[in-house]
């Protein structure tokens, strides 16, 4: 089997036609899910980038696999101590280990490791392709290696090829001749107000209104597009015309690649999975660009998977259900025949895309872990037909906001409406989800909680993550070990 997987980074799904996106942003992966199944509601169990991947290459939560910041002392995977052996339960466990284990060439295009220093996502890879510019290539730098990779290898079988793409990722830096699209075309969905923007500019935040664009002076930064602050709904649709520009760019590489395929004779022999580690910020709870929170905006990742011969009777079709991303490690394990490692946390659900009747262990709910920037955890859950989210921050960062949030992501996707304070008897039941999901985590006494971690960096120790400057709720030390 060949199997191509698309990783965007900070793709957010509402930003795409194939889940309603009335902008024509993509087009060629529109044409990948009319192959194959969308999925509505998948989201990253630890966001932003290096908890993300960590977590899906690993088959584990971040409350396992440790690595759930960017810096401090949980940006790296928790030690196994005097249990290591000579080869690291890492390296044996992980998902790329199971599909060489089974024969498959596991190939990647991405500087995302050598970006965070992430060397244990290279584990079970036999051949690694660094692009070279540690996270801010575009498009140009990664697909003509990938295509000429692709015209290489198309007549053997069993690959699987991960192309990271990184152009949605602020700093937007399409490329000037690539030109900035829908300046003409008005916001699908203007939820933003002018008050509600000046009410942004005089909060705090890493990336505000105020300080929107807070961002490295990168060399390929392109200034029209990353204004440093948004004063004005002009400002803010400027944002999303760069967004959706890059999106639209991306796609057409996407296009590529799938050409390639259809060229080599092999694009109907081929598994195609779009994905992302996470969403991105374009305005709620006050950032712009980024991926600052558990929210529904950063959690909530497009997933899409075409596979020949398993997907084709719900081509074309929408899976409401919840799902973690990491569940597709052990779907794409079990369509392989790879019975996944004990210790996973992931679950396959392989059998919704067989379209197999068999009952699925569905996901009563989903916890979202945030410990880079800002330290929350989220529950996702469904509540009489409707989706809720329920936000717990321990500590805000840069940011102020309350200890406790909920949105109905049904009607106010952009989280405009707090309704913790209106419906409180649902924040309970909400908060003791995620007790009870703590709980069952940490069963093991040797376990213990890397947000405390990240909490004792932030207030005590290291001094964590440079621009986390403000103070933890007064009950986050009480509540944090609860």
């Amino acid at each position: 089997m060949r199997i191509l997987y698309i990783d965007i980074d900070s793709l957010r799904p509402d930003h795409l036609g194939c889940y309603g996106y009335a902008r024509p942003t993509s087009p060629n992966i529109d044409r990948v899910a009319g192959r194959g199944i969308c999925f509505d509601n998948c989201y990253a169990s630890d966001v932003p980038c290096m908890p993300s991947r960590t977590s899906l290459f690993s088959g584990q939560f971040g409350i396992h696999h440790g690595c759930v910041s960017h810096t401090g002392t949980r940006a790296d995977p928790l030690s196994e101590g005097v249990n290591r052996k000579f080869r690291s339960a890492w390296g044996h466990n992980n998902w790329m280990r199971q599909l060489r284990n089974a024969g498959m060439r596991t190939v990647t295009f991405s500087s995302f490791a050598e970006r965070h220093a992430a060397w244990h996502w290279y584990a079970g890879f036999e051949e690694i392709h660094d692009t070279g510019y540690f996270g801010h290539e575009i498009c140009d730098h990664v697909v003509p290696k990938a295509l000429e990779w692709v015209r290489r290898n198309a007549e053997e079988d069993n690959w699987f090829l991960h192309v990271n793409l990184w152009d949605v990722h602020v700093p937007y830096r399409t490329p000037s001749e690539f030109g900035l699209r829908f300046t003409e075309t008005p916001l699908p969905d203007p939820w933003l107000t002018e008050e509600m923007l000046q009410e942004h500019c005089r909060q705090p935040g890493m990336r505000s209104a105020s300080n929107g664009r807070r961002i490295r002076n990168h060399s390929d930064k392109r200034p029209d597009l990353n204004p440093e602050k948004l004063a004005t709904l002009k400002d803010v649709k400027l944002i999303h015309d760069a967004y959706d520009t890059a999106v639209l760019y991306v796609d057409q590489h996407v296009g590529r690649l799938i050409e390639a395929l259809d060229t080599a004779g092999i694009l109907n022999d081929t598994a195609i999975i779009v994905s992302a580690d996470h969403g991105e910020c374009l305005g709620e709870l006050n950032a712009y660009g980024g991926h600052c929170f558990a929210d529904h905006n950063v959690a909530r990742v497009p997933l899409i998977i075409s596979w020949p011969g398993i997907t084709d009777e719900r081509a074309g079709t929408r899976e409401a259900g919840l799902h973690y991303h990491l569940d597709l490690a052990p779907t794409v394990c079990e369509l392989l025949g790879i019975h996944p490692p004990d210790s996973w946390d992931a679950r396959s659900f392989a059998n919704i895309l067989k379209h197999d009747q068999t009952p699925f262990n569905v996901r009563e709910y989903l916890v979202v872990s945030q410990l880079a920037q800002a330290c929350q955890r989220a529950v996702r859950f469904q509540h009489d037909d409707s989706g809720y989210l329920y936000i717990r921050t321990y500590h805000g960062g840069s940011y102020e906001l309350p200890e406790q949030m909920l949105f109905n992501v049904s009607l106010d996707p952009h989280e405009d409406r707090d309704l913790a304070t209106s419906l409180p008897d649902l924040v309970e039941v909400a908060d003791q989800k995620l007790k009870d999901w703590k709980q069952a985590m940490l069963r093991n006494a040797i376990l213990s909680d890397p947000l405390q971690t990240v909490l004792d960096d932030l207030l005590f120790r290291e001094g964590g993550n440079r621009d986390r400057s403000g103070p933890p709720h007064a009950s986050t030390l009480k509540d944090v070990n609860m």
